[in-house]
């Protein structure tokens, strides 16, 4: 089956209104997040193998894809992928958001090797609360600046020597 690429011309046209608008796009933030309903994979449909790869690999290439374009032809730029505890933990009934998280992860790792000889850099964060007995649940405004904050920094210059990581932006979630 192939995947639905209606979505295409919609990134598109959006970073050419951002291109229009600003002259340049520096830094681009994805956020693909669907969470398909927790179950045992033989109880998983082909549709709902789809739903989740549509969102959040799908949707982290597309969304990657049309801002390099531009990025690459400035020569500068920034792109943080929102990912997921799931690209590193997993959890029983979560297999499509586990393996979809660790296509997001490894599809960083190798687009920012693509890009940094451009001056383009590629990183992911990792901020989405897994709950899987691990602790309480990252949610809320205060967890919501402290995403910003890492997102911020690590799209700025103070981090232009960092690409192609998974940043863990959980508060010690993880650790």
């Amino acid at each position: 089956m192939l995947a639905d690429v209606r979505h295409e011309p919609d990134v598109s046209e959006l970073v050419r209104r951002t291109l229009n608008r600003f002259g340049r796009l520096d830094v681009a933030v994805n956020v693909a997040v669907a969470d398909g309903v927790p179950g045992p994979l033989v109880e998983k449909t082909p549709a709902d193998y789809c739903a989740t790869f549509d969102s959040n690999v799908l949707g982290t290439f597309l969304s990657m894809k049309h801002e390099l374009r531009a990025m690459l032809a400035q020569s500068s730029g920034c792109i943080m992928n929102v990912a997921s505890p799931f690209g590193v933990l997993t959890a029983a009934g979560a297999a499509f958001d586990v393996a979809s998280r660790h296509a997001v992860e490894g599809m960083t790792r190798a687009v920012a090797l693509e890009a940094a000889p451009f001056g383009v850099r590629v990183n992911a964060i990792s901020v989405e609360p897994v709950e899987a007995g691990l602790g309480m649940p990252l949610d809320g405004p205060e967890a919501a600046a402290g995403f910003a904050d890492v997102i911020a920094f690590y799209c700025s210059a103070k981090a232009s020597f960092v690409t192609g990581r998974i940043i863990g932006g959980d508060g010690g979630r993880v650790a």
